[in-house]
């Protein structure tokens, strides 16, 4: 009897050992977490929030004929700010002049010969029948050449003759607003339309954006109108765009209320998108008595430019992104 409860006991306590080992096989405790892979999780947060804290470097959505498109993002890498940068924010166009035609493709577009006449610069295509699919087929006077952008201006006349600048820059600038501002502006949309100025002003007021003043001859002083330039100087024409969208239209009925001017610093809420501001300024080899100078448009204060932003989309993106949103100065290549 004695023996038949041994050898019932030993049966027992085998299979409790069966199950055991069953139970050895089949579970595995979670293994825990690597020195090195919480290390690279650490490194990925820690990038994730300096990625946050970088301005944005895509372009905005540009609406066109009701359709969004996706943002698109630079090309080129961001490369490091040089130490010895200009802490400006700009990048540049140097776009000379191409042609001149009686043609305005924002104002009037389709009707050849119906406007007074425009010295063209930039784009070497531009007509009465240009749009935004001719223009990127086109060529440019432009630097860079990756700028199909036109750029137009009534023509100077001086004793009733046609007088080109030699000088033409471009300057897209993120002065004039608060710099939390500056490091949210996005780029110009593809295809965006506008008209700075007043063609039909009858007096220099408030709607007179432009200035006149003499290159090397400071001393003369800024005016709405003409100025007299001494003997071995240059008149020069100033001209600010406005640097706020609606975020929606490319042009508008009148092609400025779909933009605005900043207010206190900053972008009013009907306009909320800042963009670079383009600063126009055109040196006229011309000086002297201002009674001979006229604009195709009329006096000095009917001085106006029509943008058609050609740039891009990725190109206008970089600028943006390394020159704008940084306070950098950039050349026409897009680099310090």
């Amino acid at each position: 009897m004695r023996r038949r409860v041994w050898i019932a006991a030993l049966a027992v306590a085998g299979v409790a050992a069966s199950a055991v080992t069953a139970n050895a096989m089949f579970f595995h405790p979670p293994a825990k977490p690597e020195a090195s892979q919480t290390s690279s999780a650490t490194a990925v947060t820690t990038t994730t929030s300096q990625a946050t804290a970088t301005p944005p470097a895509t372009a905005a959505p540009t609406t066109t004929a009701g359709t969004t498109k996706a943002a698109v993002a630079p090309t080129k890498a961001q490369e490091p700010i040089p130490p010895n940068a200009v802490r400006v924010a700009e990048f540049v166009a140097e776009c000379p002049f191409t042609h001149r035609l009686p043609d305005d493709p924002i104002v009037l577009p389709g009707l050849a010969g119906a406007s007074h006449m425009h010295s063209f610069f930039g784009n070497d295509s531009t007509n009465a029948h240009s749009d935004v699919t001719s223009l990127g087929k086109g060529k440019t006077t432009c630097s860079p050449k990756v700028d199909l952008s036109s750029y137009w201006v009534p023509t100077l006349l001086v004793d009733g003759q046609p007088v080109e600048p030699t000088g033409t820059t471009f300057y897209y600038l993120g002065e004039g607003v608060k710099d939390e501002v500056i490091a949210r502006t996005q780029p110009l949309p593809y295809g965006l339309r506008i008209v700075a100025g007043n063609a039909k002003a009858t007096a220099p007021d408030n709607s007179t954006q432009s200035r006149w003043s003499c290159l090397h001859a400071g001393h003369v002083g800024a005016s709405k109108d003409f100025v007299n330039c001494p003997a071995g100087t240059m008149i020069e024409s100033y001209l600010d765009f406005p640097q706020c969208w609606n975020g929606k239209d490319l042009d508008s009925p009148d092609h400025k209320s779909h933009m605005s001017y900043p207010v206190a610093g900053d972008c009013p809420a009907t306009h909320p998108v800042p963009v670079p501001k383009l600063r126009q300024v055109l040196r006229y080899p011309a000086s002297g008595d201002p009674a001979r100078f006229k604009l195709s448009s009329g006096p000095g204060f009917t001085m106006h430019g029509d943008f058609f932003n050609v740039w891009p989309e990725a190109e206008m993106a970089q600028r943006v992104r390394d020159c704008i949103n940084r306070i950098v100065k950039c050349g026409p290549d897009g680099r310090p």
